[in-house]
């Protein structure tokens, strides 16, 4: 099933083009990396797709329906960039940081009471973090803060998630064991992934399609057609990284 279709999609910031005609299918079941050097539009695209920006020209789909007549976004979960840069002192509790996204005015459905406790305990425990719940957000490590906020966009148990740099400024170590979690949501759970990342490297073993982005899709494949591609080989020749991204 595709869960989100982009046709024709450009972007526009002040004049200056940032995404150019992009034509990207995302369909149910997959483990999708979204890569690309610094200002590619990376972000951007995502941000496309949520909403939360408007295309200056072209169409978004999301479960069959124009993104303008969505309005299940339960059904979606989001992870943006530098989630877990919060004041050390933010007075929350692991268990409350994750209830924040039952009260989303985007997700007017959501349970409470009983229910979503339970929603948020579950959640908590597909992550690793069901003995933290009582904790101070600010207490945690910068791998625990970013399981507990996988946790909040898990709540609602959608069925996609997109994930921005989610491993910016956390350890190899920890990185590891993040996108085994990963693995698991996407092979166990049937959870579709999108990853906007640029350790390409390190999840080589969990994605199953690759989207390369330079303000236009260059590639949109199999990760290992990918690794196999010009495309590929060409970045490495520059000696691209896919380190700091802005948009």
């Amino acid at each position: 099933m595709d869960l989100i279709v982009l046709r024709d999609v450009s972007f526009r910031y002040d004049g200056t083009p940032v995404l150019v005609d992009i034509d990207l299918t995302i369909r149910e079941g997959d483990f999708l990396a979204i890569i690309g050097p610094n200002g590619s539009g990376k972000t951007t695209l995502v941000k496309v797709i949520l909403g939360l920006l408007e295309p200056s020209s072209g169409s978004v789909e999301a479960f069959g329906k124009p993104l303008g007549e969505f309005s299940d976004w339960r059904k979606i979960g989001y992870v943006p960039q530098k989630a877990t840069h919060i004041d050390p002192f933010f007075p929350a509790s692991v268990e409350e940081v994750v209830g924040m996204a039952l009260m989303s005015n985007r997700k007017p459905r959501a349970r409470s009471g009983r229910e979503g406790r339970d929603d948020i305990l579950r959640a908590l425990d597909e992550v690793g973090m069901a003995d933290h719940g009582k904790w101070a957000i600010g207490r945690l490590s910068g791998g625990q803060q970013q399981r507990v906020f996988i946790a909040r966009a898990l709540v609602t148990s959608p069925r996609i998630l997109f994930l921005d740099e989610p491993t910016t400024g956390v350890d190899a170590e920890t990185q590891a064991s993040f996108y085994d979690m990963l693995d698991r949501l996407n092979s166990k759970e049937g959870l579709t992934i999108v990853l906007v990342t640029h350790d390409i490297g390190i999840v080589n073993k969990h994605v199953t399609s690759v989207a390369c982005l330079n303000q236009r899709l260059v590639y949109h494949g199999s990760h290992e057609d990918f690794c196999r591609s010009g495309v590929f080989r060409d970045m490495v020749t520059r000696g691209d990284h896919f380190i700091s991204h802005e948009h």
